[in-house]
C-alpha cells in the first residue's frame, strides 16, 4: 500500500473515477463502435469562425487578453448570457451571473457553498453522474427526488431538459410541484440546463428557475440555482460555463472561485462573446437538425434490433437515450461481452444512481456516430442482449426440469 494514502484527507474516500472517463479512452480504438461519451460532435464546432475571432481579438486586445481578469467574468459576456436568461424568462442582469469553467466547475462551486458533511442532496433516479462527482467531495448523503423529503435535505440537484443520461424531460406539472415541495422544506434547487439549447422535438417547457422567478416575484426571491454552459453548443474546450441566480449567491460564489482558479481564461470569454453575438441561433439550429437526425436514426434501429423486454426512452432533445433491459441482466457485464464480442461501446447505468442502483440499465449516446453506424452498433448490441437472455432462458429451463 502506498505510504500516500494515510496523507489524503478524509474526503478523499469519497472521490472516485468516473467510468465515463474511463471509457472515453475507447474512442481512441477505431474498430469500436461508441455509443459511450455524451460528447459533441466536432463536426458541429464552429472551428474556422473560432479560429479567426482568436486572432482577431489578440489584433485588437492583444495584453488585455492574454491578462488576469475578474472573477466574475467578462461584463460583455454576463451581459450576454443575462439577455439571453430574460428573453428565456428571467428577467435579470449581469449581477446575477458569475462565469464558471463549464458548468461543472459550477456543481461544485454550488457543493463547497451548501453543502456540510451529513446534508442531505436529492436527486433524480438516474441521474448525472458528474453532479455526483461534484457534491461527493463534500461528503452528503443522498435522497431519491420523488421519495419524501427526509430532515436535513439541503439540495435538490435536476436535469430538466433531455436529462443526462435518461433523456427526459420533466413536464412542467412536476416543475410547478418540485418547487412547490422546494418551497415546504426550504431547499436549494440545483437546475442543470447543459442540453436546454438542444430541444429538437416537442414544445419548450419554462426553465425551472423562469417558474421560480414567476412564482416568487423575481430573481432575488428564488432558490433555483441555473447552470448553463457553451460545452455543448460551442466548445467543451472553451471551458465556459455560468450560473444565474439570485445575487447574494453570486456574490458568494465569486468568493470562492477567487480562491480556486480567479477565473476563466480571458481571451476564451472575449472569444466567445464574439461568436455569440452574431448568428448563435442559426448555429443552434444546426446543431439541433443534426442531433434530430442521430436521435431518428438510434430509436429506428432500436425498433428494429432490439429483441422484446427491452425498452427506451424517446427524447425530444439532448444526446441520450436510456435503456432497460430485463430483470436479470447487469450492464456492466453486458459492456465487457459487447467490447470482447461485438466491438461495441455504451455506460452501464448503475453509476447514475445516487442511490439503489438499477444494474439492468444503460446509457446510449447518439451524438458522435453517424446513422449507419448507429444501426450497425445497435445490431451488434441486440445480438449480446439476445445471446444473454437466451442463455438465463436456458438455464431457467434447466432448472426447472431438475426441480420436477
Amino acid at each position: 500500500m502506498s505510504p500516500w494514502n494515510d496523507r489524503f484527507s478524509e474526503r478523499m474516500a469519497h472521490v472516485r473515477a468516473s467510468e465515463i472517463r474511463e471509457l472515453l479512452k475507447l474512442l481512441d480504438q477505431p474498430d469500436i463502435l461508441s455509443f459511450a461519451g455524451g460528447i459533441p460532435d466536432p463536426a458541429l464546432f464552429p472551428t474556422e469562425r473560432i479560429a479567426a475571432l482568436y486572432a482577431q481579438v489578440l489584433a485588437d486586445a492583444g495584453p488585455q487578453a492574454l491578462q488576469y481578469s475578474v472573477s466574475e467574468g467578462l461584463p460583455v459576456l454576463r451581459r450576454w448570457i443575462a439577455a439571453r436568461m430574460t428573453l428565456d424568462g428571467v428577467p435579470c442582469d449581469e449581477g446575477n451571473i458569475v462565469i464558471t469553467a463549464g458548468s461543472q466547475q459550477a456543481l461544485d462551486l454550488i457543493g463547497k457553498l451548501f453543502l456540510t458533511r451529513g446534508d442531505t442532496v436529492l436527486a433524480e433516479r438516474p441521474t448525472y453522474m458528474g453532479a455526483l462527482g461534484a457534491f461527493n467531495a463534500y461528503e452528503p448523503a443522498y435522497g431519491d427526488l420523488d421519495a419524501e423529503v427526509p430532515v436535513g435535505a439541503r439540495l435538490a440537484y435536476v436535469v430538466p431538459d433531455f436529462a443526462n443520461p435518461s433523456g427526459r424531460t420533466m413536464p412542467r406539472r412536476e416543475r410547478e410541484a418540485l418547487l412547490a415541495r422546494a418551497e415546504a422544506h426550504d431547499l436549494v434547487l440545483v437546475e442543470d440546463a447543459a442540453y436546454r439549447e438542444l430541444r429538437f422535438a416537442g414544445t419548450d417547457e419554462p426553465s425551472l428557475l423562469a417558474l421560480d422567478v414567476a412564482r416568487s416575484g423575481g430573481i432575488e426571491n428564488a432558490r433555483t440555482l441555473y447552470c448553463g454552459t457553451f460545452s455543448k453548443t460551442l466548445s467543451p474546450a472553451l471551458r465556459l460555463g455560468w450560473v444565474c441566480a439570485p445575487r447574494p449567491v453570486i456574490d458568494k460564489l465569486v468568493l470562492l472561485k477567487q480562491g480556486c482558479d480567479l477565473h476563466v481564461s480571458t481571451i476564451n470569454q472575449m472569444v466567445a462573446a464574439r461568436v455569440v453575438a452574431e448568428g448563435y441561433d442559426a448555429h443552434l439550429e444546426r446543431l439541433r437538425g443534426h442531433y434530430r437526425e442521430r436521435a431518428s436514426a438510434m430509436q429506428t434501429a432500436l425498433a428494429r434490433h432490439m429483441p422484446l423486454g427491452v425498452s427506451w426512452s424517446k427524447p425530444q432533445g439532448g444526446m441520450f437515450v436510456w435503456l432497460t433491459v430485463p430483470e436479470g441482466l447487469d450492464g456492466a457485464q453486458l459492456l465487457e461481452a459487447a467490447l470482447a464480442e461485438e466491438r461495441v461501446a455504451f455506460v452501464p447505468g448503475a453509476p447514475f444512481f445516487a442511490v439503489e442502483p438499477q444494474a439492468n440499465t444503460l446509457r446510449l449516446s447518439y451524438s458522435l456516430p453517424g446513422p449507419a453506424d448507429i444501426d450497425e452498433g445497435v445490431r451488434r448490441l441486440a445480438r449480446v442482449i439476445e445471446a444473454r437472455l437466451a442463455y438465463a432462458g436456458s438455464n431457467a429451463a434447466r432448472a426447472t426440469t431438475g426441480r420436477a
